[in-house]
């Protein structure tokens, strides 16, 4: 279990945005933040924000050499 609220973010798409589910499973969780109009989506995306996004929800960090 990733810890990953996936119903949640599926369930805001569909209700809260309007999106059909197809539709969402194409967005970054950052740009269904930004369609939702939520605070988070407000501040520029800076390499801390990326390292705590990548923290958060459990990525293995940018390219094929490990370097974000």
């Amino acid at each position: 279990m990733s810890g990953f609220d996936w119903a949640g973010l599926l369930k805001a798409g569909v209700q809260h945005a309007g999106l059909k589910p197809s539709d969402v499973w194409r967005l970054t969780p950052y740009e269904l933040a930004l369609m939702l109009g939520t605070d988070e989506a407000q501040a520029p995306l800076t390499r801390a924000t990326l390292m705590e996004l990548d923290a958060r929800y459990g990525g293995k960090g940018g390219g094929d050499d490990g370097r974000l």
